[in-house]
């Protein structure tokens, strides 16, 4: 997140400096010309230059914000930090500084997927939702283009889609619910790769990965 904006900034410039405090605005007066509006006047900036930088609706307001999100994540721990991490213990750190950056917006957060929610909006969401898996692979050390990538992402897609709608109503002390539902999701995905790793060696995958990232969208345990 840029600290300040240039003298003559570009619209994508103020886009980026201005994300990071859309999803507070939004929580008071949802998605919308307000919230950009609102934002730019907090952090000094030309509400029309704002508009112009936000002129194609509340879902492009989303990205940005989610954008944003991506990088205070990818800003909570170093490569060393990472490296130095068991591979299960990366993805569960980097989706929990994920949540550590929407904790003080969840209204926001509510608000912005009741919108993506909506039909029109489903496949720019699904993109969103596999751009965020993505980013959490690939600052886990991930470099894998064969059929592991594919699935490595869909099944974190899931454990993260899921631990959100804890999140968003958990009142636990410390987010312990959610802390512990992660555990869980991650520990499904740990077993399946088990699985398929066995069924894959005696000559092919006979394992729905569907149905079971579908498992992974219910709380129980």
């Amino acid at each position: 997140m840029p600290l300040s904006l240039p003298e003559d900034p570009t619209l994508d410039e103020v886009r980026a400096f201005l994300a990071p405090g859309l999803a507070a605005q939004a929580a008071f007066d949802g998605w919308n010309e307000k919230a950009v509006a609102a934002t730019a006047e907090l952090a000094g900036v030309d509400p029309d230059l704002a508009g112009l930088a936000f002129n194609d609706g509340p879902v492009d307001m989303i990205d940005a914000w989610f954008q944003a999100i991506d990088a205070q994540m990818a800003a909570k721990y170093s490569a060393e930090e990472l490296a130095a991490m068991k591979i299960r213990v990366r993805i569960k750190a980097l989706v929990e500084a994920r949540l550590e950056a929407l904790e003080s917006d969840r209204e926001g957060l509510r608000r912005a997927l009741a919108i993506l929610a909506a039909p029109p909006h489903l496949r720019k969401a699904a993109k969103m939702g596999w751009r965020a898996a993505d980013k959490m692979w690939r600052l886990a050390g991930d470099t894998a283009t064969d059929y592991n990538h594919y699935t490595k992402r869909t099944l974190l897609s899931g454990v993260y889609g899921s631990t959100i709608s804890v999140f968003l109503d958990d009142e636990s002390e410390g987010y312990a619910d959610t802390r512990a539902f992660l555990d869980r999701r991650i520990e499904n995905v740990m077993q399946f790769e088990k699985v398929k790793a066995r069924v894959i060696g005696r000559g092919g995958d006979r394992f729905s990965m569907a149905r079971f990232v579908g498992r992974l969208r219910y709380r129980g345990a």
